[in-house]
């Protein structure tokens, strides 16, 4: 069978990105192969540069190029209110709706057996002291409405209601299963806006 090493082997990596499969890794790589050289540097010094500048504030856990984050160092946000998400891109689409102004806090993932994340691998601990250190009000759990996000929510819940701060949850304008990452602006507001408070009755 005819290939190219290197060509096969540029397939190979981008088929390892989220919703990239072997065809779509095959176009994509001839894609690059016909651009002039240029744009391939390009493109490779773009991806070092995100690798080589981007980290994870201290404070809230999400990217930034600097740390603390922007948004942690905005005296202008509410900071008596924490928005705790998945996933650094759920930041980037509640920043876009222009409707939310308080802080945020980022879990990395959601609590999952089956996958091998339990609460240990999340980064639930600095949620809990920036909390204990006072100042917050409500803590709003905006984790996917699937199973795990729901368990993880619900496992929050549970840690914060020692703490005496409001717990509140995206109002179920987000289909049931779903991510963040594919709600639309408006759902996303309407659901950020009607949130609704937490209490001992909810259930996965």
């Amino acid at each position: 069978m005819y290939y190219i090493n290197s060509l096969d082997r540029l397939i190979n990596q981008l088929t390892r990105l989220p919703g990239i499969g072997e065809r779509s890794a095959r176009r994509l790589a001839f894609y690059i192969l016909k651009q002039p050289q240029q744009e391939a540097a390009r493109l490779v010094d773009a991806i070092k540069t995100v690798k080589e500048r981007v980290k994870r504030c201290s404070i809230c856990n999400n990217f930034s190029e600097e740390d603390p984050c922007p948004i942690c160092r905005d005296e202008k946000r509410n900071r008596s209110v924490i928005c705790v998400v998945e996933e650094p891109q759920d930041v980037f689409l509640f920043e876009r709706i222009r409707e939310y102004q308080g802080l945020y806090h980022v879990l990395g993932g959601a609590i999952s057996p089956l996958k091998g994340i339990n609460p240990e691998s999340l980064n639930i601990n600095s949620l809990l002291k920036r909390v204990e250190n006072g100042g917050v009000k409500e803590v709003i759990l905006a984790t996917d409405p699937d199973t795990e996000g729901e368990a993880t929510a619900i496992y929050l819940f549970k840690l914060l209601q020692s703490l005496r701060v409001k717990v509140s949850r995206l109002a179920h304008g987000l289909p049931a299963g779903g991510d963040l990452e594919f709600a639309d602006e408006i759902t996303l507001t309407h659901a950020l806006r009607g949130r609704k408070e937490m209490e001992e009755e909810w259930e996965i």
